[in-house]
């Protein structure tokens, strides 16, 4: 990458930064959702305006405004996908500059190259998994006076069929747009960006090979600082 581009990045990263903190910070599940939704046009605009209403519409198809984050812990509320997935775009161009800055001053930094499009991209479909997944449950609980009370909690859904965490977020993210299959780099941080947690046996004898791809260093840095320190 010439000195232009990587500048380029990361002030276009900056300019994404700006534009999320319209409505961040989110505190749990006190937002607005029609003001987070007009964010994300935004971002889509600036970042991929020939692929916006790709992802509108697939987000709309698989109900990604309305679905949950988890079913016990971050964002674990109606729309807490939505909420999480910005936190998690917002963390990872906060971080750009800082943690690839210090990337682009190593030896492996002639093999990579990266685009704020990447970033942005990698950072909105890390989750995509997770969109029509769950559905809505009741248990029996007592509330604060002793009575019994029917309490409503997300489970997955009994016929849900996931290929893992990461990789289902890649098939996804495909059938949003086929021609990122060219993307490996962009393609690799989705599918890596959680760690170990998320890999099987055969899956962890290369894993460190992933680590020398800088975007799933800063997308799993970005979605485990969204979760833990802002539970979005």
């Amino acid at each position: 990458m010439t000195n232009e581009e990587i500048e380029m990045t990361f002030t276009s990263c900056e300019t994404m930064q700006k534009l999320c903190e319209e409505v961040m910070p989110v505190n749990g599940s006190d937002f607005n959702l029609q003001k987070i939704k007009e964010v994300y046009e935004k971002l889509l605009e600036f970042a991929v305006p020939d692929k916006k209403e790709k992802f509108l519409t697939w987000m709309e198809k698989y109900d990604f405004w309305k679905t949950p984050a988890s079913t016990r812990f971050h964002g674990n509320f109606e729309s807490g996908l939505a909420v999480h997935t910005l936190q998690v775009i917002y963390q990872s161009v906060k971080f750009a500059r800082p943690l690839l800055s210090d990337f682009l001053k190593t030896r492996l930094s002639e093999k990579w190259s990266f685009t704020f499009q990447d970033i942005f991209v990698a950072a909105l479909s890390h989750d995509f998994c997770k969109a029509d997944t769950y559905e809505i449950n009741y248990r029996n609980t007592k509330d604060y006076t002793g009575n019994w009370v029917k309490k409503l909690y997300y489970k997955t859904k009994e016929d849900s069929r996931n290929l893992g965490h990461g990789n289902e977020s890649v098939l996804r993210l495909l059938e949003v747009d086929s021609s990122y299959i060219n993307n490996r780099p962009l393609l690799e941080a989705v599918s890596r960006h959680m760690g170990f947690s998320d890999l099987s046996g055969i899956e962890e004898i290369n894993y460190s090979n992933f680590l020398e791809n800088p975007l799933v260093l800063l997308l799993q840095t970005a979605d485990q600082t969204a979760a833990a320190w802002y539970g979005n």
